[in-house]
């Protein structure tokens, strides 16, 4: 018997997100311990052309939010993407974990019936429930987490493959 599609979604990005979390949390740390202006963090980028740390947080919350609303049959709740600081961040990714943990499990069971058209490349793109969440919701959350974490590691906060990964169940 295959997991219900809620048990591969909202579980799998909030441990990520969970992680995320962690990981802003070390680096406000840093900055505190180091007496680095935070802003220094947190508009930081692996590139000139790339989203700083704040953007990075605000994508992968606003993908993982979104992936689970569309797929329990919801509209995603809209967040103004405003964070300046390890707190607002921190608390970005809170408010997302615990509106995907609130949603009704049982409202993911009709997600098979449910198209799903999400604009790709600025053109849509109609989507089946689990090829939504395996090959671009995941895929997206997880890129922009593990970009937000070589953000901070660059900048020299010190992390590694355990705080990305968290705990261990």
């Amino acid at each position: 018997m295959p997991l219900p599609l809620y048990q591969l979604a909202v579980p799998v990005l909030a441990r990520s997100l969970d992680n995320l979390k962690a990981v802003l949390e070390k680096a406000k740390r840093h900055a505190e311990e180091h007496k680095i202006d935070e802003g220094a963090f947190v508009n930081a980028r692996l590139y000139p052309d790339m989203f700083p740390l704040s953007r990075q947080v605000q994508v992968a919350t606003d993908q993982a939010r979104g992936g689970a609303a569309r797929l329990s049959g919801a509209e995603p709740p809209s967040y103004e993407d405003t964070e300046k600081t390890f707190d607002e961040l921190i608390a970005r990714v809170e408010r997302t974990v615990d509106y995907m943990r609130g949603l009704d499990e049982r409202a993911f069971d009709g997600a098979a019936t449910r198209e799903i058209v999400r604009p790709v490349r600025g053109k849509p793109h109609k989507f089946t429930d689990v090829n939504y969440l395996l090959q671009f919701v995941m895929p997206n959350v997880f890129f922009h987490v593990t970009t937000a974490y070589d953000i901070l590691r660059h900048n020299g906060v010190k992390l590694g493959k355990a705080d990305y990964l968290g705990t261990l169940d």
